[in-house]
């Protein structure tokens, strides 16, 4: 069995906090929805790896709820705020360089979590080999490394005097393969339902888009950061992004954000 190598996302010494992410929960929640959707058949056996809040784990519970299912984030403040949303789930304190259940397992869901876990041509068929026949691997990654609102994460990140504390933040996040790679790297592996949606958020004007980022992108970028910097930071960020994304005349503006799907459903 091959180790899953451990997420990026725990570097940089800021935890995750569950009270930003839920700021956005319906925005969020919904592609899981759309994607767990499309996973055929039924599920006995699931784990949700990276299970934030819970707000994944409720829907995988509401769509098969006779499943035995266990949750697992490597996030503190995450996993207390799972326990207490779903007292009746396993929810697991630990990284998935931890995480050795060899299953197997009718449904491994890894919503918005993929995209900071580094190997993607190891991870992908370590996960599908946990899978019992007919079982299926249910993935959701944003796609959003070349949208505006990362690039001037970049730019700006590279331009201040910040920019020594920063260092390459943005390389931990794993650069997204365009989809026909992972259809390749599956391929004789598991029968494979593949797409991609751009969801147009409406967010409270610039600042708003700040506070989504604040929960997850910006993360690595704030975390090396002290209270003077990070306030210099987000001000140089917040002002290169209104300017990037003009706000519609009730002061609203529509933040694209593209996703990538993957089912994976084991032969």
């Amino acid at each position: 069995m091959v180790a899953v190598p451990a997420p990026a996302r725990d570097a940089g010494g800021m935890d995750w906090s569950a009270a930003q992410y839920r700021k956005f929960e319906d925005q969020r929640t919904r592609p899981c929805v759309e994607l767990l959707a499309r996973v055929p058949g039924a599920v006995g056996r699931a784990v949700d790896l990276g299970c934030g809040p819970g707000n994944s784990t409720e829907v995988l519970c509401t769509r098969w709820p006779a499943a035995r299912v266990t949750a697992l984030d490597s996030s503190p403040d995450m996993v207390a705020a799972a326990r207490a949303r779903l007292p009746g789930v396993e929810v697991v304190e630990a990284d998935l360089a931890a995480w050795d259940d060899p299953g197997p397992f009718d449904l491994i869901l890894a919503n918005a979590v993929l995209q900071w876990v580094p190997a993607h041509d190891r991870v992908f068929p370590a996960l599908v080999d946990r899978l019992a026949p007919g079982g299926s691997l249910a993935v959701q990654m944003p796609d959003n490394l070349d949208e505006p609102s990362h690039r001037l994460m970049r730019e700006v990140a590279a331009g201040g005097p910040w920019a020594p504390s920063i260092g390459d933040a943005a390389a931990l996040r794993t650069p997204r393969h365009p989809v026909e790679w992972y259809a390749r790297l599956l391929h004789g592996r598991a029968r494979l339902d593949l797409w991609r949606t751009t969801y147009h958020h409406p967010l409270a004007g610039a600042a708003g888009i700040v506070e989504w980022l604040k929960g997850t992108g910006l993360r690595p970028f704030l975390a090396p950061l002290d209270a003077g910097q990070r306030a210099g930071f987000l001000a140089a960020y917040e002002a290169a992004v209104a300017t990037a994304y003009p706000a519609l005349p009730d002061g609203t503006v529509l933040l694209p954000f593209p996703r990538l799907f993957i089912v994976a459903t084991r032969r």
